[in-house]
C-alpha cells in the first residue's frame, strides 16, 4: 500500500507552467509587465476576457456574454440596413428602440468601466518592472476614454436625437403614397414686428417619387390671387370661390386668416398640426391639383441655426446680391459664383429685397432648399448631429409621423441618383395676378411624371 503525498510548491509551479495569466511568477517583473499588456490590451477589445483569464470567472462570463450580444445586435442592425434599408430606419427613428439603445449603450459604458477598473486591479503594475508603469497606466486612462467615454456619449446623442424626433415629428403609423408619390408642403414662416401674426413667404412643394426616390420642387408664390382648395376643403364654406377678395386674399394671408378661424379645423391639433397649416395644404393642394399629404412649416427667425447646424451651404450664385430692403441702406453683397454661406447668409439671400422681385427671391429660397436637401447627407448628420437636433427641434414644426422616417429616409437616400426636377409657377410662365389652374395642373402633372433611374458610371 502506498502513501500519495502532496507537494503545494509543485503544483503551483505547474499551474504558473500552464496559466501564466492567472498564476504569474510576481518574482519575474518582465512578465508582470507583459501580462499587464495583455490583460488591459483583451480587456479593451472584449471587456471581461481579462476575468476569465485571471480574476472571477463568474464575472468575465457575464461580460464576455453581454460582449458578445452587442457584436450580434450590432452586425444584425448592418445587414438589416443592407438588405432592408427602410425597416433599419424605421427601427432606428422608433422611440421604443431608441430607449432601449439608450439604456443599452449606458449599461455597456458602465460595464467597460467596471471590467477595465478591475483589469487594472488584476494587472498587479507594482510587481511590472517600473518603465512600464506609467504606459500601462496611461493605456488604462485611454481604454477608459475610449470605450466608456465613447458609449457614453453615444448613450447621450441617442437621448438627444430621441429628444428631437419626438418634439418635431407628430404621432402615427406608416401611410402609403398617393398615386405612387409622397407630397410635402415646406412652408418658410416669417413672423417680423411689422407683420401681425406669422406669415409663410416661402412655398415649395415636394413630390417624391416612391418607388425610384427622384424629386420635384414646385415653387408657389406667395402673392398668387384667388386660390381654390381641394373639393373637401372646409374653406369653401367662407370662401365658396376660392379666396378671391383682391389684395387682401394673396396665398400667404391664407395663413393668418384660419389662425383667426381656427374653427374651421378643429380636429388639426389632434392630428399633429394646426389649422393654419392644414389651411394652406388645402389651398396648394387646389392650387397644383395634388393631394397634400404633409407639411413642414420653418420659421425663419431660426432658419440661421439650422445652416450653422448643416456647417453652412454650398450656392451658386448667378448675379451678385446685395443685402438690403428696397428703399433701405445696402448692408452687404454676395458675389457671384459658387458661395459656401453661412447660415446669415443663406438667410439674406433668400430674404433680400434690394432690387429684386417676389419671383428673384423665390428662385433664391429654392437654391437654399436644394443645397440643404443635397448637403444633408448621413456623413454629415453623423458628425454634426446634436447641433442639428438642437436647431431642428427649435425651427421646424410638422405634421409628419415619426413612423415615416424610414421610408422617407430611404427615398432621400435614393433621390441623391437624380437630379431635382425645379418647376416655378411664376411670370412669365404663370399669371400670378389671373392665374389658370387648369394649366397649372398640367405643368405640375408634368413635372411629377415618373423618370427613369440613371444608369450609374462604371
Amino acid at each position: 500500500m502506498s502513501t500519495r503525498t502532496s507537494n503545494p510548491a509543485a503544483h503551483q509551479r505547474a499551474a504558473q507552467h500552464t496559466s501564466p495569466l492567472r498564476f504569474p511568477d510576481q518574482r519575474d517583473p518582465d512578465l508582470m509587465a507583459r501580462r499587464a499588456w495583455w490583460l488591459l490590451g483583451l480587456n479593451l477589445l472584449v471587456p471581461g476576457s481579462a476575468q476569465l483569464l485571471a480574476g472571477s470567472r463568474r464575472w468575465g462570463r457575464f461580460a464576455v456574454g453581454a460582449t458578445f450580444v452587442l457584436w450580434l445586435v450590432a452586425l444584425a442592425a448592418v445587414a438589416l440596413f443592407q438588405l432592408w434599408r427602410p425597416a433599419a430606419l424605421t427601427l432606428a427613428t422608433n422611440p421604443i428602440v431608441l430607449w432601449i439603445a439608450q439604456f443599452a449603450l449606458l449599461f455597456y459604458a458602465v460595464l467597460w468601466l467596471l471590467t477595465t477598473v478591475n483589469a487594472f486591479a488584476l494587472a498587479r503594475l507594482v510587481k511590472a518592472r517600473p518603465s512600464s508603469r506609467a504606459p500601462l497606466a496611461v493605456f488604462v486612462a485611454l481604454s477608459i476614454v475610449l470605450a466608456t467615454g465613447t458609449a457614453g456619449y453615444a448613450a447621450y446623442l441617442t437621448g438627444v436625437g430621441r429628444d428631437a424626433l419626438g418634439g418635431v415629428f407628430a404621432g402615427g403609423g406608416i401611410e402609403q403614397p398617393i398615386d405612387g408619390r409622397y407630397t410635402i408642403l415646406l412652408l418658410g414662416g416669417d413672423a417680423g414686428e411689422d407683420r401681425i401674426g406669422l406669415r409663410p413667404d416661402s412655398m415649395t412643394l415636394l413630390s417624391i417619387d416612391a418607388s425610384s426616390g427622384a424629386v420635384s420642387m414646385v415653387g408657389i408664390p406667395r402673392n398668387l390671387y384667388d386660390a381654390p382648395f381641394v373639393d373637401d376643403s372646409p374653406l369653401w364654406q367662407a370662401w365658396p370661390n376660392g379666396f378671391d377678395c383682391g389684395d387682401d386674399c394673396l396665398l400667404a394671408y391664407l395663413y393668418p386668416w384660419v389662425e383667426e378661424h381656427p374653427e374651421l379645423y378643429p380636429d388639426a391639433e389632434r392630428e399633429g398640426s394646426t389649422p393654419a397649416i392644414e389651411a394652406m395644404k388645402d389651398a396648394v393642394g387646389g392650387v397644383t391639383g395634388l393631394t397634400v399629404q404633409y407639411a413642414v412649416l420653418i420659421d425663419m427667425a431660426g432658419f440661421e441655426d439650422l445652416i450653422d447646424a448643416l456647417g453652412g451651404v454650398v450656392v451658386t450664385v448667378d448675379e451678385p446680391v446685395k443685402l438690403g430692403i428696397n428703399g433701405g441702406p445696402v448692408v452687404g453683397e454676395i458675389a457671384a459664383g459658387e458661395q459656401r454661406m453661412s447660415g446669415y447668409t443663406a438667410l439674406w439671400y433668400a430674404r433680400s429685397r434690394y432690387d429684386l422681385t417676389d419671383f428673384d427671391r423665390m428662385q433664391h429660397q429654392r437654391d437654399i432648399q436644394e443645397a440643404m436637401l443635397r448637403q444633408l447627407d448621413p456623413a454629415t448628420v453623423v458628425t454634426r448631429f446634436e447641433a442639428i437636433a438642437d436647431a431642428s427641434s427649435e425651427v421646424a414644426r410638422t405634421d409628419i409621423p415619426q413612423a415615416m422616417l424610414g421610408v422617407l429616409g430611404d427615398l432621400a437616400v435614393q433621390s441623391r441618383e437624380h437630379e431635382i426636377v425645379r418647376l416655378e409657377l411664376a411670370p412669365p410662365l404663370v399669371d400670378n395676378q389671373f392665374p389658370e389652374f387648369a394649366s397649372i395642373h398640367e405643368l405640375v402633372l408634368e413635372a411629377v411624371a415618373p423618370r427613369p433611374t440613371p444608369t450609374p458610371e462604371p
